[in-house]
This record gives C-alpha cells, structure tokens and sequence, in this order.
C-alpha cells in the first residue's frame, strides 16, 4: 500500500518475522533512501522566534496604523504618526484631568497586563503622554487607556477580569448589570443655571431634578478620581447623529468592558480617518459604575446619581452599572442641542418604502412600535431615536436596544437573529452547560435587553437617513376600548395626542381583572425631554405642514369592550391598517367623526372588518361605551391641565389650536 511509503521508497514497516524487531517486539520502521538519497520531508521550517512571548506576536498581524497621510488637508494631516498619537493621548488626559490639579493624569496606551508600567521613552511603540504633576500617588502612576477597542479585545477584557461575563451558544456576550437592571430616573440630575433655568422645562411633571454647579463638580471630581485611580480606563470616541451636518462627537470614559462594547454598539462608529480627526469630544460621559456618590453630598437621595452639566457638556455616572443610562443621557443631551438648530429630536422608530416613503412611529411600552416599525417590505432607518432636519430624518445612534423577554424566533427573527458574536446581552439567563438562553427566565430581572449594531438587521439602511417623513403615527393601547383602530388627525389633534403620549396599562392580572390604567408620556418620552413638551410638538406640527405629513393615532389595544370583556385588536388587522397609511390609499378613504375625542375615522380599510372601525359598533352595552368614553376623555383633560398651567420662560401662551384638538364633553 501506498500509505506504507514502500511504493514512494521512503519507509515501511518490518515484517513479524524480521529480525529487526525493536523494543516491547514491535517492529522496527525502516526507511527507504530514494534516488537522490534524500528522506522526504513534509515538515515546515521552524518559526523565527526565540521565546514563546516572541511566537505570540507573530500571532497577531499589525492593524494599518494610520490611513495615508495627504499633503496638507486637515488638521492632522501633516504630523507624524507619533505625534498624532500624542495629541490623541493628551486630549484623553485633559479628559480625566481633575479640576483641583491643572493637567490630567499620566496616559498610555494598552493594556497593563501585556505591557510593563512605566514605558521606555526610546520605545516608539509605546505611545504615552506624561504631564506636569505636584507628586502625588496619583501623579506617581500611569492609567492605561484602552482606546476604542474591537469586540473581540472586549470579550476577552470582560471574561478575562468581569464576573458574570459569558460567551453564549449564539456568539453573543453575556453581562450582567449589577443591582441595578433598568434606569433610575428618580437619581437623575441637570445643573440648573442662568440658561438652563430660562430654557428646559422645570417643575411639576417634568423630568429634570435640578442640582447646582458646585454639587456637580463634586461628583464629577469623585467619578474622575475614581477612573484615575483604576489601572486601565476603556475610553471610546464616537459619533451620535447620522446626519452629518449636525453630528455630535462624543466620549465614553468607563470602567468595564461591557459598558464600552455597549456603546461601540449602540453608538456611530468612526471610520480610522474619522478618529484620526477626532481631536476634543463636543460631549463626554465619566462612567464611574458601581463607584457610589457620597451620599453626604448636596442634592444626593442615594448611592446612585447620573448628573447632567449641558454648559460643560459632560455627564457624571456614579452607583450604577446599568448601560442604559449612558444612552438615554445622550438621548437627553441631543433632546436639548438639537431643538437649539431648529432640528426635531424625537423618541420614535422609522423606516422607509422601496419609494422613499418615510414613516415615524411613536408608543410607549406595549403599542407595538418595534413590532410594526419592523417590516420586512421596508428599510429600516432606526428603532427608537431620531431627528428631523431641514435634509430630513436621521437615525442618531449606530444601533439597537430590544426587549428580550420571551423573544422567540417565530416572533421576531431579526432580533433572534441580530444575537450573535459582538452583541451584548444584558442580565439574561442561560444553561449553565450549553450556554444556551432561555429568553422566557426572569430570574435577574424582566427587563432584559440585546445590543448590537444596526447593521445586524439584514434591511437596515446604512447610512441610516431618510427624506422627510409621509405619515406620524401615534400608537395607542388603549386598554379602555373606546379610541378607534385608526383615526387621521389634524395638526391640532396632532400635537394634542404627542403632548399626551397616552398609552393603558393592564395592573395587577395575577390577582383578577382590574381596571386598566391610563399612562401619559409627554412626546411618547417624557423621562428624556428637556425642554416644555409644546416646544417640541410645535416643531412636529410645523414640520409636518411644510412638508405635507399626515398625523394618525392608531390604537392597537382592545376592542368590544375594555380588559377582560372586549378582545385585543388583531395584529393582522393593524397591519393592514399600517399597509394603507404608508399605501396613501388611507387617505382616499370617506371619513366620519366620533363624538367627543372627534376623531376623523375611515368607514371601509381594505382587509379589516368595517364593523370595528367605529368603536361603538362593537360594544354591546352603549351606556357601558359612552361612560368609558368619558371616563377617558376625562383622564385626558386631567392630564393636560399640567401644561395649561405652565410658565415656561417668559411665555405661558399654549396654541388655542392644541386646546381645541382635545376631547369637547
């Protein structure tokens, strides 16, 4: 046989009865010399390295460390890669710099388990940034920085050194967030200054707790403090805002891993050529994590504060590790610069026909904004953070945040499907052995969540802008079942319903039906606003008149009766209702008026039941119908009496038009 190597004269094995037997009685294996008198031999050379540390660079193959150098366009373009490093590393130390002393911290770059501490100056890879320093034990060391790492460096720094970090069975990487497992709204604060007191919204209903510059600053030197004294920081330098016009450029300084793979994700990320032009963050976010506030401090409630400072433009994180909150801060951040363009920021999902037909979706919890903004005939532009400019809309973030309670791939398989290597899973359960997820478990908590960059949705659209929107659609559930499956608003009725954000809730099924609860969100996202609600759904209304927009409030809740006597509004027949709006063959339709919300409802939606698109029609008990229809309307009127009566700057004038738009009884 050939595999013997007797048929290629190089070796074979001795026969039983040879003489030649070699120890224990096997035999001996005797090799042929060719022709040549040469042995074949398929080994390789050897590797050129001395020691295993010298093989394990060879692993590794050099990023390309600059894009090419171009005579002199820009500001960067005409230094050197080492000083272009240096300026890098000395704009990330006036970052951490604290306010007692007049220059940061000592910087360099890598991570301090694979480098020695202190670098040696002749060593030009060793890119380091050493200030002035009092001596201190502070200014006696270096704070490594691990600069805008990739995902795979994140998974290693997470299993490596963060408890309850995990590879899944699908490639994503499980975290856990702490003892915090969602916002807390209730510990979050805006320095209240000379401007800021005349422009955000302060007071009854509104989101902002104020704090003073000086408490701010106490925090801000507690979180700096914290990171220097840490030997390595994870700094992150992004973009918010697809536009890029208005983009914002923004740095995340964080203690774990898991918070910078979160905003790798959640975040734009820049191009090499793009962080070579980085220079100073127009915003920065100090993520102390678990490091507690000094609950002795003014204004402190508890170990947790997420303290805003919009004339520094930074924002202090201290006694919680939960990603969101560098989110939803952004979010406020771009809720405040934004409106300042005369740009629109809003709390919506959006996507786009193959005909360049944009749609807004906005709803609370529950409403089925990411199930309907999610359609497989469109693009989607983004799934919950958006502006509307003078070009149209932009998606300001670089991904999404999904709900993952009781995900199943029948359900939503682009979610399922988005769940893979570089996606961060936040507080799920999983099989210890297969590291299999069970997305039904609610042992840490219910509100888990999956980040991952939008391109994992296979009919994103990348880059994530749009033309300006077709149709605004409100969505409702309304557990109460007296709101039409859809109606189509004026602009009044309009900015009525934005200002409302209604949505009802379902308290307490464990224990037996009980009565649904109304819930109001201003602009569908009262906890992110900064400014009076009116300012925002002005700009909507105007928007929508300049560019011919349709507003419509669709209610995806019940029907025939509220909780526990009528049924829930088909989702087949809401999508259908969907297909007509973006179709414009909604607005063909004939149309009549409900009493009291005076709503304009249509009287035949292709593929839906007339009979239910006139609430009325499907309550067997009409008294039972008009008192729930009041009870409603009276819920409404309550709620809106909080922005009659507010004084926002020197005007306290709401539009007569917006009043008027509100249910008449």
């Amino acid at each position: 046989m050939a595999r013997n190597g007797t048929e290629n004269g190089e070796f074979s094995f001795a026969s039983s009865g040879s003489s030649t037997t070699g120890r224990n009685g096997l035999p001996k294996i005797q090799t042929h010399k060719k022709q040549d008198e040469i042995c074949h031999d398929d080994s390789g050379p050897t590797v050129k390295a001395q020691t295993i540390d010298e093989l394990h660079s060879l692993q590794k193959k050099k990023s390309a460390p600059t894009t090419p150098i171009k005579g002199t366009q820009g500001a960067f373009a005409t230094i050197s890669e080492d000083d272009r490093q240096k300026q890098q590393l000395q704009s990330i130390s006036a970052s951490l710099a604290s306010l007692t002393r007049e220059t940061g911290p000592k910087v360099v770059k890598g991570d301090p388990a694979r480098k020695s501490e202190t670098p040696r100056a002749s060593h030009v890879t060793h890119h380091h940034y050493t200030p002035t320093l009092s001596t201190s034990d502070s200014s006696l060391k270096f704070t490594h920085i691990l600069y805008n790492l990739s995902p795979a460096e994140l998974y290693e720094q997470a299993i490596k050194y963060e408890k309850g970090s995990f590879i899944t069975s699908s490639g994503a990487l499980a975290t856990l967030s702490g003892a915090k497992t969602g916002r807390s709204p209730r510990d979050k604060r805006v320095v209240k200054d000379e401007t800021t007191e005349n422009e955000l919204w302060w007071g009854k209903g509104s989101p902002n707790i104020e704090m003073d510059e000086h408490t701010f600053l106490v925090n801000r030197e507690r979180a700096v403090d914290y990171l220097n004294s840490l030997d390595k920081v994870f700094v992150n330098d992004q973009f918010l805002n697809w536009d890029p016009e208005n983009r914002i450029k923004v740095r995340i300084v964080s203690a774990r891993a898991y918070h910078s793979l979160y905003m790798h994700n959640m975040c734009i990320r820049g191009t090499p050529e793009e962080l070579e032009k980085f220079g100073s963050p127009d915003f920065t976010i100090y993520n102390a994590g678990q490091f507690p506030c000094n609950r002795y401090t003014h204004y402190m409630t508890s170990s947790t504060s997420i303290d805003l400072n919009l004339a520094r433009r930074e924002m202090v994180i201290l006694g919680t590790q939960y990603a969101g909150e560098m989110k939803k801060g952004l979010f406020s951040l771009m809720h405040y610069l934004m409106p300042m363009r005369q740009i629109l920021s809003l709390h919506s999902g959006c996507n786009m026909g193959k005909d360049g037909d944009v749609a807004l979706f906005f709803g609370l919890s529950g409403t089925g904004k990411t199930t309907l903004s999610t359609d497989h005939n469109r693009y989607l532009i983004g799934d919950d953070e958006h502006c509307w400019s003078d070009h149209g809309v932009s998606n300001i973030e670089g991904g999404c945040y999904a709900k993952c309670i009781d995900l199943s791939r029948e359900k939503e398989p682009d979610i399922w499907n988005a769940i893979k290597f570089g996606t961060v899973l936040e507080n799920v359960v999983f099989d210890e052995y297969t590291r299999v997820v069970d997305y039904s478990a609610k042992s840490v908590t219910e509100n888990t969540r999956a980040a991952y960059p939008i391109e994992y949705i296979p009919n994103a659209k990348i880059p994530c802008v749009g033309p300006h929107p077709k149709n605004v659609i409100l969505l409702a559930c309304d557990a109460f079942g007296v709101l039409p499956p859809v109606s189509k608003l004026s602009l009044g009725q309009t900015m009525y319903h934005f200002i409302s954000g209604y949505t009802a809730l379902v308290a307490g099924t464990e224990e037996g039906v009980k009565e649904p609860q109304a819930t109001f969100s201003a602009c569908f996202g009262a906890a992110f606003i900064m400014l009076h609600p009116t300012k925002y759904a002005a700009m909507l209304a105007a928007k929508m008149q300049m560019h011919g927009a349709t507003g419509w409030l669709v209610n995806t809740g019940w029907s025939g009766g509220s909780y526990g006597s009528g049924q829930r509004i088909k989702l087949p027949y809401t999508r259908k209702i969907i297909d007509a709006i973006h179709s414009g063959s909604l607005l063909e339709a004939n149309y009549k008026k409900t009493p009291v919300f005076g709503l304009e409802i249509p009287t035949e939606v292709e593929g839906v039941p007339s009979e239910i698109l006139d609430p009325v029609n499907t309550w067997s008990d009409k008294n039972a119908y008009n008192e729930t229809l009041l009870k409603l309307a009276g819920l409404f009127k309550n709620n809106f009496e909080v922005f009659v009566n507010h004084k926002i700057g020197k005007d306290n004038n709401l539009a007569e038009e917006i009043l008027a738009a509100g249910p008449i009884f």
